[in-house]
């Protein structure tokens, strides 16, 4: 039936008992409704695209669309269709398209693993940096990796700060910054979404360093400590050297005979091997391990892996400090060390070399690497003993206090 299409006209038209009937407009020719027994009505119009196929449309149910939007929907078909574009053929090309993007997409979480396995396996810190990843993608991880918007990334950043570690929230922007970068190079997101991320707070230098008083007092503070901690704490600051490098250490770095502590490169911030010289104080907190040499840790509760909960080992000596004992912090060891020796008249590249400082100025010449390798050891192990007899109050009697930190 073919008719002016109106509201009355559209209402009057009864539900059939079965099939349907369709009612086809003449102010819009091709335009029609099609009543269903089910009694929902719905739009068509087949309309030839030019040089193409004869193309049937749906623009929805009637009333939600009105006649005067129907009129108007397929007068834009009819155009288009003049012109030779076909909608249903451009539709069915960008499904497909889009249906082979799917296939081709990268997760998250396969896109953390090359970026693990290519770039981050060869970085000392690799690991930890890996699992910081993981950590805060561990909601989207199945996420596709095109759809990664910068505002993804910096809500990540926002969230870490809102935990209160925003100094943690600045190296995971770090990390996502690269894992963006690499993402991008390889095609895995359009943009380089990691550019132009907000740090959580802005980080200034320490000016904290402790005195020597105050060295001491922390020194008489970690007899409260079991006899794994406590000589773990006093080796740390004997020595001067990073906590991590003091913490995981193995006997087989430790030589007795010439006693010294021997470091590889891998074990060592800067990649590079690094010799300790160790003072009788040194040797005698290692003698206290010494019946648990046949482990692989020197400060070991299992004998398997090193210790940790330091935050618990610090919490305990902060309980034997006076009150008005500034914040401090275990690397505050090194910063005390240095600055009491060069006070003293040392010379300060000689204190580098024992803290085992990379170079900060131009790139060495061949002969001043080989140099520095080596240089002024006897001064090394001279100005070690020295730091050991200014730290240690020998009329003290020495106790050891066993306590679980």
């Amino acid at each position: 039936m073919k008719a002016h299409l109106t509201d009355a006209l559209l209402r009057s038209i009864e539900t059939p008992q079965k099939d349907r009937i369709e009612v086809s407009d003449t102010v819009r020719s091709g335009l029609r409704l099609r009543v269903y027994s089910s009694g929902r009505r719905t739009w068509l119009y087949e309309k030839r695209v030019k040089g193409g196929k004869k193309r049937k449309h749906t623009f929805g149910t009637y009333p939600e669309v009105s006649i005067k939007e129907a009129r108007m929907l397929a007068l834009e078909i009819e155009i288009e269709s003049m012109r030779g574009i076909d909608r249903i053929l451009e539709a069915e090309a960008a499904a497909k398209e889009k249906d082979e993007a799917d296939r081709n997409a990268m997760s998250i979480a396969d896109a953390l693993d090359t970026f693990t396995n290519v770039h981050l396996v060869n970085l000392r810190t690799g690991d930890a940096v890996a699992r910081s990843l993981r950590a805060a993608f561990a909601a989207t991880s199945s996420q596709n990796m095109a759809d990664l918007k910068r505002k993804d990334l910096q809500a990540l950043i926002d969230a870490k700060a809102a935990t209160g570690t925003k100094v943690m929230a600045n190296r995971l922007k770090a990390y996502l910054s690269k894992f963006a970068n690499f993402s991008f190079k390889r095609g895995y997101i359009a943009d380089d979404i990691g550019r132009g991320l907000d740090k959580a707070i802005k980080e200034v230098s320490r000016d904290r360093f402790l005195s020597l008083d105050e060295m001491r007092q922390i020194w008489q503070a970690t007899y409260v400590l079991s006899n794994l901690t406590g000589p773990l704490i006093r080796l740390l600051m004997l020595t001067a050297q990073r906590r991590s490098e003091i913490a995981n250490l193995q006997w087989s770095e430790v030589d007795f005979e010439n006693r010294c502590i021997v470091l590889s490169g891998p074990r060592t911030k800067n990649g590079n091997g690094h010799v300790t010289h160790l003072s009788k104080a040194s040797i005698a907190e290692l003698e206290t391990r010494a019946d648990l040499s046949q482990n692989s840790f020197v400060f070991s509760q299992t004998g398997k892996t090193p210790v940790s909960g330091f935050s618990k080992i610090k919490e305990r000596i902060q309980k034997e400090l006076p009150e008005h004992f500034e914040p401090w912090t275990f690397h505050d060891f090194r910063t005390a060390f240095a600055t009491t020796m060069a006070e003293l008249g040392e010379q300060e590249a000689v204190i580098d070399r024992i803290l085992n400082h990379a170079a900060s100025g131009s790139a060495p010449s061949a002969v001043a690497r080989v140099y520095n390798r080596s240089q002024h050891l006897e001064t090394r192990k001279r100005i070690l003993n020295k730091w050991a007899d200014l730290l240690i109050d020998e009329r003290d009697e020495r106790k050891v206090i066993p306590f679980s930190a």
